[in-house]
């Protein structure tokens, strides 16, 4: 446990038609900078206030910017159900935090067929994570209730998570595999998907 959480996860959720017109724009000039510009002085992303396009263009760059060059082409051209499990892959690789509780509690739950999860089972993930990390134990309860409920939502918006709190398995079509499987394959845990299914998609 010896690196560090980011918890500025609270800025907006999957930001799907953002993330989108992001990535478009990345088709054609490639330096991330010059995306990032291009979309706040052109309010690309259609925001009331220069000061929130420019947050919002900072976030999604920051997440998208981790992606491969194969994950933001199918992010550009997939179906609508490729396109946001790449975005909660993106949100889980800018946030440790978010990844590990991917990891270590939605998929987990899921192989135990334990399929409900709950704001309270965040909460014991994060009482877990601030016993070890300072800079989790000095979020304030407020911020924390915030986190809990975007990180759910993310989940909703990735069709992971049903409206009444039911894990989904994540529907992984063979494009989707193949731009994982090339990028990490330990990047499957962060899904509700079988350990058969992730053996076979390594093969």
């Amino acid at each position: 446990m010896n690196h560090t959480y980011s918890m500025s996860f609270t800025s907006g959720t999957l930001l799907y038609r953002e993330s989108v017109v992001t990535a478009e724009v990345h088709a054609q000039e490639e330096n991330w900078e010059t995306v990032r510009k291009k979309i706040v002085d052109g309010n690309l992303l259609q925001m009331r206030t220069a000061n929130a396009s420019a947050r919002i263009t900072c976030e999604v760059v920051s997440r998208l910017k981790l992606l491969t060059g194969e994950q933001l082409a199918l992010l550009r051209e997939g179906s609508y159900g490729e396109q946001v499990l790449l975005l909660w892959l993106a949100v889980c690789k800018r946030y440790r935090f978010i990844y590990d509780f991917a990891v270590q509690v939605l998929h987990e739950k899921f192989l135990r067929l334990d399929l409900t999860l709950s704001g309270e089972e965040y909460d014991i993930f994060f009482n877990r994570m601030a016993a070890w990390h300072a800079e989790v134990e000095r979020v304030a309860p407020s911020t924390q209730a915030k986190q809990r409920q975007v990180v759910l939502k993310m989940l909703r918006e990735a069709d992971l998570l049903s409206a009444d709190g039911q894990i989904l398995p994540a529907i992984c079509t063979p494009r989707l595999i193949a731009v994982i499987q090339a990028d990490d394959p330990a990047h499957f845990a962060l899904l509700p998907v079988s350990e058969y299914d992730i053996q076979r998609w390594n093969e």
